[in-house]
């Protein structure tokens, strides 16, 4: 059964308002993608905390307004997108200001830190998380490190 915001996960209850329609978003569209809801729920609570703390007054404020959380699809149905990036490994690049953390299509940083070491744990703390790879960077742009993470490594 899809979650809704009226019938969602208990451990969703004390999200504030925005934090837990991302949260039904991302869980659902994970559910739906073959994740087991109980492994789907935390990541999707994590994810959803994460994008809270990382997105523009702008952005939270029109995702209140008007981002309406996916229904999961009742013939099991996978998304044309992945809107939280689950499937894609995490990277690890130089950035203007340090060294940042994106998923690997993505363009734009989830997180930047000052120096590499910070950035490699917390990319490995996400793909491991969501059972994907890591890959990490030199600052010429090769590739350094190749590593596949899941939630037994």
């Amino acid at each position: 059964m899809p979650w809704t915001l009226d019938d969602y996960p208990s451990s969703m209850k004390n999200l504030n308002e925005v934090t837990k329609k991302k949260a039904i978003d991302i869980a659902n569209a994970m559910v739906d993608e073959g994740y087991k809801e109980g492994q789907a729920i935390p990541i999707a609570i994590e994810q959803a905390k994460e994008w809270r703390g990382n997105a523009g007054k702008d952005e939270i404020e029109d995702y209140r307004r008007h981002g309406k959380p996916t229904q999961r699809s009742k013939k099991g149905k996978k998304y044309d997108s992945n809107p939280e990036r689950m499937e894609e490994g995490e990277e690890v690049v130089t950035h203007d200001d340090g060294w940042a953390v994106k998923s690997s299509g993505s363009d734009r940083a989830s997180e930047v830190f000052d120096n590499k070491k910070d950035a490699i744990n917390r990319a490995k703390e996400i793909a491991k998380n969501k059972g994907t790879s890591l890959t990490i960077y030199k600052q010429d742009g090769s590739v350094e490190d190749e590593q596949s993470l899941d939630n037994n490594n």
